[in-house]
């Protein structure tokens, strides 16, 4: 009888879920079978969406739920605190499974060419994303001592960021932030936030749903200068083929004709302002520098040379995740990716590596809103599967599925199960309950591994 095909994917978040999903909806999946074991770096499973999501999020948090019932099948196993490549490599892999994917995504910053990036005081948003969603390796406090603040981009992070340090820390109580996160809150000391884009509203990159939510809170005025909107021939071409857009657009406008009210916190979006160099003083930030731009007609913009100092005493960069480079893998350092054609991992020489494919970010670069990775993974997995019927995959030489426990455990990894993501739930909702919380997340990796039953 033919044994099921044995599938490894190396990254527990949305994209890799995805592929699994995609491997179990397939024909493969019937006849002779399909056996997927995902392997998480992080004690428990979601990735992005544990810990890259604003926690003021349920909706998108309420993916979640989705995810869960794919894990949910019996085909489907899950290592999680095994770290690649330190607790098993490429080579180790292969030993196993028929194919990987790799759906590893992108959790760090991505640079910024301007002086003074530094200083103290000059942070990746990432780092602090991570701080707030209590990522188990950042540290614990987060210096949340100025008063007024830059955030440099304009995407849905960006935005994510300036509401955080703008809502007080008991408008973000009710959610699963940790005890040391609303402490670190507690303490901020911001009272205006700017966010600078270099181009205009109509190239801005928020979503609709998202920028309008920054309005709702009662302590945030949201404040856009009516210089600031402007449209070029370019600018108006992009409204009209992307509904989005427009709607971000009239958003922006809305808030430009309005009076300014008395909420305690200022939210300014600024547009048409270039970040040219974050300054300092003493070795800490004293301001942000700034030069005007225009539109050229197009859509882009171009320098006017008229540049303008900005009162902030510290500066978040949101330009961009980057995503970490996997070893025994080909590595494209301009788009920080893995080279692929349609998923297929491509070597220097334009051939592809056997059996070895990627999804996601990891394959794609960090754009996109989580449900784009479900056409990313449908497309890896019908190549894969092409590969397989063509008889191009390699054969493992140890296939059975005890093979991969007994790996771990000989080289003592403490590694989590989906049994044990059930436990750790109910530990976190647990821990909620007294305060009417859905849940508090758990921080620690110790503390994370020993209610997962590690």
């Amino acid at each position: 009888m033919p044994r099921p095909l044995r599938v490894a994917i190396v990254g527990a978040g949305p994209a890799g879920i995805y592929a699994a999903d995609a491997l179990l909806k397939s024909e493969t999946a019937a006849d002779p079978g399909v056996s997927i074991d995902l392997f998480e770096r992080m004690p428990a499973p979601f990735g992005l969406i544990r810990y890259g999501v604003a926690p003021d999020h349920p909706r998108i948090k309420g993916i979640i739920t989705a995810l869960h019932q794919v894990l949910d099948k019996p085909q489907i196993r899950l290592f999680g605190n095994v770290d690649y490549p330190r607790d098993i490599d490429l080579d180790d892999l292969r030993a196993f499974y028929d194919a990987v994917i790799f759906s590893t995504g992108a959790m760090a910053d991505r640079d910024m060419s301007i002086p003074g990036l530094d200083l103290d005081g000059s942070y990746g948003a990432a780092d602090f994303v991570s701080w707030y969603d209590g990522h188990p390796d950042v540290p614990r406090t987060w210096p949340l001592e100025a008063e007024k603040v830059a955030v440099l981009g304009v995407g849905n992070v960006a935005l994510d960021v300036a509401r955080v340090l703008a809502k007080t820390a008991d408008e973000l109580l009710p959610t699963e932030i940790p005890q040391n996160v609303y402490d670190g809150l507690k303490a901020n000391r911001a009272l205006e936030v700017h966010v600078f884009g270099r181009r205009g509203p109509a190239q801005a990159k928020f979503s609709p749903m998202e920028l309008r939510e920054l309005d709702h809170s009662p302590n945030i005025e949201v404040i856009v200068d009516p210089e600031d909107i402007d449209y070029d021939a370019g600018s108006i071409e992009t409204r009209r083929g992307n509904k989005q857009s427009d709607m971000v657009a009239k958003t922006l406008e809305n808030w430009a004709i309005r009076d300014v009210g008395d909420r305690p916190h200022k939210l300014f979006l600024h547009f048409f302002e270039s970040p040219a160099e974050i300054l300092g003083e003493d070795g800490k930030v004293v301001g942000l520098r700034t030069e005007r731009t225009a539109l050229d007609g197009t859509g882009n913009v171009q320098g006017t040379g008229e540049f303008k100092d900005w009162d902030v005493q510290s500066v978040y960069r949101a330009v961009g995740y980057l995503s970490e480079k996997l070893p025994k893998l080909p590595w494209d350092l301009e788009t920080g990716t893995v080279p692929d054609e349609g998923g297929r991992v491509v070597e220097e020489g334009g051939a592809h590596l056997a059996s070895t494919y990627v999804t996601g970010w990891i394959r794609r670069g960090p754009v996109g809103l989580i449900g784009h990775t479900k056409g990313d993974a449908n497309e890896t997995v019908a190549n894969l599967l092409a590969d397989h019927a063509a008889g191009r995959l390699h054969t493992p030489t140890s296939p059975d599925p005890e093979a991969v426990y007994a790996f771990l455990t000989g080289r003592e990894v403490r590694f989590t199960t989906w049994d044990g993501w059930y436990k750790l739930d109910a530990a976190e909702r647990a821990l909620g309950e007294p305060h009417g919380r859905e849940r508090v997340k758990l921080v620690e990796r110790e503390d994370m591994l020993r209610e997962s039953g590690a």
